[in-house]
């Protein structure tokens, strides 16, 4: 039997959410600005023995927390979520164990095994946002099918976006009418394959 992508794609309102990086080098540097340029307003705080100057800038913009020290488990105390970015095997799997003794979702860069979540690729136009996640299998082939789509959306797929919302709203009638009557409006967006045979 074929392997499948099993994954379930959740949109977090990551602004919300209480998140700690622990890493301060390239890897967590890394992590960090894949989850600001999708959610500029996420709230993180990163804990590292040290920070590139490039993770202290990213952190003053986007107003995170930076702690200076060795990570303890105490940081984990009113998470949502942890990701593990060291270049220490070790330190990374101790944090993947502190995390589920807590019932907490980990990411362990490099580490499938010990992903609750994988940071996919991103394409994100206005209000419309793909995920792209290869089951952690690849994320070059992530990052080329992110490239894909940021090709093919069209740029005015927000405006788009905002017609049809303000269409729904005041379309009149019950829930199965107004989704046969959306369903109806967008068909036009489907693509199809018909082959010249």
């Amino acid at each position: 039997m074929e392997e499948r992508n099993e994954l379930y794609p959740v949109f977090l309102k990551v602004n919300k959410l209480n998140i700690l990086v622990v890493g301060g080098g390239q890897v967590g540097h890394e992590k960090l600005h894949f989850l600001f340029k999708s959610s500029p307003n996420a709230k993180v705080e990163v804990v590292a023995k040290w920070f590139l100057p490039e993770t202290e800038d990213l952190a003053k913009k986007h107003g995170a927390k930076l702690t200076k020290g060795r990570y303890r488990k105490k940081y984990l105390k009113n998470r949502h979520f942890v990701i593990a970015a060291t270049n220490d095997a070790k330190l990374n799997k101790r944090v993947y164990k502190h995390a589920k003794k807590r019932y907490l979702l980990a990411n362990i860069a490099d580490t499938p095994e010990l992903c609750d979540f994988y940071m996919g690729g991103i394409v994100n136009k206005g209000h419309v946002k793909i995920a792209i996640s290869t089951n952690g299998k690849s994320p070059t082939a992530a990052k080329r099918l992110r490239e894909f789509f940021e090709e093919v959306i069209p740029e005015n797929v927000n405006q788009m976006v905002e017609n049809l919302n303000e269409y729904r709203s005041n379309i009149k009638g019950d829930f199965e009418a107004k989704v046969d009557q959306m369903n109806s409006i967008t068909e036009s967006l489907k693509v199809k394959n018909k082959s010249d045979d």
